[in-house]
Parts: structure tokens; sequence; C-alpha cells
């Protein structure tokens, strides 16, 4: 690439770029890690290098798992669908290639009553989520400091290629491990039980007794990482029961881990 055809960004782009994400922009997800919606990454990348200024190409769509339940009562059957998708996303900055990168993400329909509702939705969610993962590559304003422990705050700030004088920040927040889902924390050990006075007769200790939403909850959990199944369970409960995992009842966690068994 000769120094004619090199990209450049306007100053406003850049100054843009290296700022903090708005908080507004920012949700949770299914399973309360902060995240940026699919469509407002598609409107940002408009209102930076507008339009025709980026392309995606999807790389590949496969077909991972599909399952259908047979409705116990004669109704209709339920359909369980898992797709995984990589997509390249191509940006330009006045018709010069400024940088291509790519996302891979797995997409799942958790028990939807129509095949093809089923298809569509993991589909698009596998496609969307990969879509996201590689528009992080282009910073802050595209949920890269949300990594950081879901922080709101820049962490890009400066880019040496684009310094306009100046070095990098002398330095920068303790650095936070990704999210990542997990199975919840094991209970605090109980505190040891006073020695029995000596006129009564010594009493065995007795076992706690887990609550059962909680024991429910661990056995869901477990069944979803025998099926690897941890990253998109969350969000396939929200869709099914209508509400967060957070929210859900021993029962909801108990028809959900029966679903996982019979795949």
């Amino acid at each position: 690439m000769t120094p004619q055809n090199t990209p450049k960004l306007s100053d406003a782009q850049l100054t843009w770029l290296l700022s903090p994400i708005r908080s507004s922009r920012v949700g949770k997800d299914g399973k309360g890690f902060a995240h940026v919606e699919a469509w407002d990454i598609r409107r940002h990348l408009i209102r930076c290098f507008g339009f025709g200024g980026y392309s995606t190409e999807l790389l590949f769509a496969d077909l991972m798992h599909e399952r259908e339940t047979p409705a116990k009562n004669g109704g209709k059957s339920r359909w369980t669908v898992v797709y995984r998708c990589a997509v390249r996303l191509t940006v330009k900055v006045a018709g010069i290639e400024l940088g291509r990168w790519h996302g891979i993400a797995t997409g799942d329909a958790i028990n939807l009553p129509s095949v093809s509702d089923a298809h569509d939705l993991a589909l698009k969610t596998a496609d969307s989520q990969a879509l996201k993962r590689a528009a992080v590559n282009l910073g802050d304003q595209f949920g890269l400091s949300l990594y950081n422990n879901g922080s709101h705050d820049a962490v890009v700030l400066r880019t040496l290629a684009h310094a306009s004088g100046g070095d990098l920040p002398a330095s920068d927040p303790p650095v936070q491990p990704e999210p990542q889902a997990a199975l919840p924390p094991a209970p605090e050990p109980q505190a040891a039980q006073a020695a029995p006075q000596p006129t009564a007769p010594p009493q065995p200790p007795t076992a706690p007794q887990p609550d059962e939403r909680e024991k429910e909850y661990a056995a869901m959990m477990h069944a979803a990482q025998k099926v690897n199944f941890t990253e998109g369970l969350p969000d396939q409960f929200r869709s099914f029961f209508g509400v967060p995992v957070e929210e859900g009842t021993a029962d909801q966690f108990r028809q959900a881990r029966t679903l996982m068994e019979e795949s």
C-alpha cells in the first residue's frame, strides 16, 4: 500500500473512536454481563464510516444441533436448534480499506413450537454475536471496554499510529478477566456448633439442607456444562420462560435441565 493509498481517519472519527462508550448504549444480557445490541453496532458503524463504509461477509454458518421434542399430549412438537457462525467485518475510509476482522459465535433457540422460527432465531443470534465480536477490534465505542469487568471507561485512550503528540498513558486501570459463565459459588462452610452442656445429652449435628431452588439451579447448570451449553442457556431460558435465569423458579430450572438431559 503506497502512502497515497493509506487510509486516514479524520480528527472527528479518531476523537469519537477514542472516547468512552455512552452508558445509555450498554445493557445486560441474559447472564447479567454488560453488552451492546447488534443493531446499535451497525448504527454506529454507519455513523462513523458512512453508508457503504463497511461490509460484512458470512464465512460459514454450520448447524450444530437440531432436536425435536414430541408433545406428550398429542400437541405440537418443540424444537431446539444451535448454529455456529463466523463473520468478517471490513471497514473502509474514503474507499480505502482500513482493516478487516472476524468473529465467531454460536446461537441457539430452545424449545420453540416452530422449526422454522427455531432455525431463524438461532442463526440470527449467532450472526449478530459474531459481528459484535469482530467489531470490538475498533475499540471502546464497539464494546471493547465492557470486557474489562463491564467498565464504561475508555481503555484504548490513545494510539501511537495516530497520536498528535506525547506518549501512551503512563498507567492503566487494573485489567480484569473477561466475563465467563460459571456455576454458582459453593455455600460458605457452616460455623462449628458449640459443645453440648454436660447436663444435656449430645445432639448429632444436622447437615444443612440446600434450598430447593439452589439445588435445581446447580443441577441445571451441571446439565448445561455436560452438553456444552452454558453460554447460550441464559438467553434461551429468558426466551422460553419469559424471565431471566436469576428470577427463575425451581420448577423452571427442573424443566430446563430435563430438556438438556433429553437432548
